[in-house]
């Protein structure tokens, strides 16, 4: 690849990126071209070298979003696969998560967006569903798999719905107490029951 070649490409993620952790700071209508491109010290006429639209944009941008934590882990040497339940609920349900949306969960900055958004960005959206199921029905101990992958979806909808609903709280304590009973909860689903 040329010179010219590589720097349009880190270009082009740079702007995915920083696209992605915009949107779930401020909705996937909350941004526009030009704001983004001036964030990104680039001319508005530049974004065309990059995406034929918004749309374009918008759909890599969740795409990346899906799969920051993914990139994030391995980053660091980690296999998302390595990080137990206990683990992950103790991270995706903390206080630093709750506060920086724009670093954190797609699903639970971005939910009712994408749910009114374009076909496109909802593939992309349910493919990251179906991958982080599968991945949460590899940390939870029920022997059977239907238990295990039914422990994981609700252990999802919890996670994801507490998270949501501590950023809607404004009162503190109860944002906190939103996402210690939801820990708690998702803990409890670690626990092989026995069967």
């Amino acid at each position: 690849m040329g010179h010219s070649q590589l720097e349009k490409q880190k270009t082009h993620e740079r702007i995915v990126t920083l696209a992605a952790k915009r949107l779930r700071e401020e909705g996937l209508e909350g941004i526009s071209v030009a704001d983004l491109m001036k964030e990104a010290g680039l001319t508005v006429g530049g974004f065309y070298k990059h995406f034929a639209s918004r749309d374009e944009l918008v759909a890599e941008a969740v795409q990346s979003a899906v799969e920051s934590w993914r990139r994030q882990l391995e980053g660091k040497g980690i296999d998302p696969a390595d990080v137990s339940l206990e683990n992950y609920a103790d991270d995706y349900l903390s206080p630093r998560h709750r506060d920086h949306r724009g670093e954190g969960c797609a699903y639970a900055a971005l939910m009712a967006d994408i749910a009114r958004s374009g076909e496109a960005v909802r593939v992309i959206a349910t493919e990251g569903i179906r991958k982080n199921i599968e991945s949460m029905t590899a940390r939870m101990p029920q022997p059977d798999t239907a238990d295990a992958r039914r422990n994981a979806i609700i252990a999802s909808c919890v996670m994801i719905g507490a998270v949501g609903l501590a950023r809607v709280a404004n009162d503190e304590e109860l944002s906190n107490e939103i996402l210690d009973a939801a820990k708690h909860f998702v803990k409890d689903l670690a626990k092989d029951s026995g069967k």
